[in-house]
């Protein structure tokens, strides 16, 4: 049996997709907006979906949208913004008591997605614009939150670095928005955007739980009228090119500890044959307690609190991240690059490989034990169009041999060197 049984259907303007388990006591709605990430979209895209869980046409507050859910049994509605390589992901994410648990015999499903159609697809207007009272509010809220970025040393560093190495793309872009661009977003503005969003975006629907008699798909239809979408078969992530010169930039601020951020460019992408084997090389190189950066960055030289690499499969980066002393930066850049030369050197062994590979399979099964974690998965193989089983996933890393990890080694690249530094530094 599969271990996600995955169902997908075309629902009108939108795909539904159902995956029927009995694990948990709850149902999870997940709704997926997809669009290209722009410049010119990118502060009130990561405005709106705020904006529509402040109040609806019937529910016109926050107050009255949460006392609706608390009707639910507490049932629960959150929203999230992703950067998944060159796209722009508005999330909205329900989770409520599955009704064949409830003592009373309540219809919950069909109420559930009623109020989740109600925050996506009736929101507080006055025909013309959203009500500009939530509109002030939430951009108040969304300049506190990029400014957040900037208080948060490690995120703040992770966005430099990411602007410096995509400096004309907009994968440099940061998914919160621009917050010089706030103000100029209006309520007019954002309805007009919020209209375009409802007709052009590529919309996935995700139902998780014990779905067994329920009349998902009929149910999803009359609740989300969207329009039918043009085909995008084409529409991918380009993957970072690998024709770059290695570059250093130093900035300084008032902070006790410096961050180092190095960015890598592998050529390898979610929807390539090559992407478990260079899951398995992110693994041994830093993204495990037993990997090569932790061990000799962090351990053996103790040069860093912290030194750790993330795979970031829709565009093929390898970042590295780490904390470390003022002092320390010129040495741990210089150790850092041995990690990497050690790996296309074929410098491990099977027991490391070995211990990689159960590890990296324990991360996916604890993922897809979770709801949320399950369609993030699954979610993957709609932005990369390469959908893959979990069965396939963990034959995939099992299958990886040790010429695979240095042919994907050898293609690592470093692309941009950052470090903040303290102003005594």
């Amino acid at each position: 049996m599969a271990i996600i049984p995955h169902e997908k259907t075309s629902c009108g303007g939108l795909t539904l997709h159902r995956i029927q388990t009995d694990k948990y006591k709850t149902t999870t709605v997940v709704v997926q907006f997809k669009a290209r990430l722009t410049e010119e979209t990118v502060t009130e895209r990561a405005l709106l979906p705020h904006v529509l869980q402040s109040g609806t046409e019937n529910y016109p507050s926050s107050k009255a949208v949460r006392t609706e859910l608390e009707k639910l049994y507490g049932a629960t509605l959150g929203v999230d913004l992703a950067k998944k390589g060159d796209f722009h992901i508005m999330t909205f994410r329900m989770d409520f008591a599955n009704e064949k648990f409830l003592s009373e015999d309540e219809p919950l499903f069909k109420k559930a997605l009623s109020l989740l159609s109600e925050v996506i697809m009736n929101p507080k207007t006055d025909g013309t614009s959203f009500d500009s009272s939530i509109v002030d509010k939430e951009k108040r809220t969304m300049k506190q939150r990029i400014q957040s970025i900037y208080d948060d040393k490690m995120r703040f560093a992770n966005m430099r670095l990411t602007q410096e190495m995509f400096p004309n793309e907009a994968f440099g872009l940061h998914v919160y928005g621009e917050k010089e661009e706030v103000d100029r977003v209006t309520a007019k503005s954002l309805y007009d955007f919020y209209k375009k969003v409802c007709a052009d975006d590529e919309i996935d629907l995700y139902l998780v739980g014990n779905l067994e008699g329920v009349h998902a798909e009929e149910v999803v239809k009359e609740l989300f009228p969207f329009k039918e979408r043009t085909d995008r078969g084409s529409d991918t992530t380009q993957k970072a090119s690998l024709d770059v010169e290695e570059k250093e930039i130093l900035e300084t601020q008032e902070i006790k500890q410096g961050k180092l951020h190095m960015g890598f460019r592998s050529g390898v992408g979610y929807a390539d044959d090559e992407y478990f084997a260079l899951q398995v090389f992110n693994g041994m190189f830093g993204g495990f307690s037993h990997s090569k950066l932790f061990r000799n960055v962090r351990e053996k030289e103790s040069l860093a609190y912290y030194a750790a690499s993330r795979y970031e499969s829709h565009k093929g980066l390898i970042i590295v991240m780490s904390g470390i002393e003022f002092k320390n930066y010129k040495k741990t850049v210089d150790i850092i690059k041995e990690q990497l030369t050690a790996m296309r050197n074929g410098e491990f062994n099977e027991e490391e490989m070995k211990q990689t590979k159960t590890m990296i399979r324990n991360q996916l099964l604890e993922t897809v034990d979770d709801a949320k974690g399950m369609v993030e998965l699954l979610y993957h193989g709609v932005v990369s169009q390469k959908l893959r089983t979990i069965e396939e996933w963990l034959d995939g890393v099992e299958a990886v041999t040790k010429e695979d990890i240095l042919a994907v080694a050898d293609k690592v690249k470093l692309d941009t060197v950052y470090f903040l530094k303290g102003e005594e530094a």
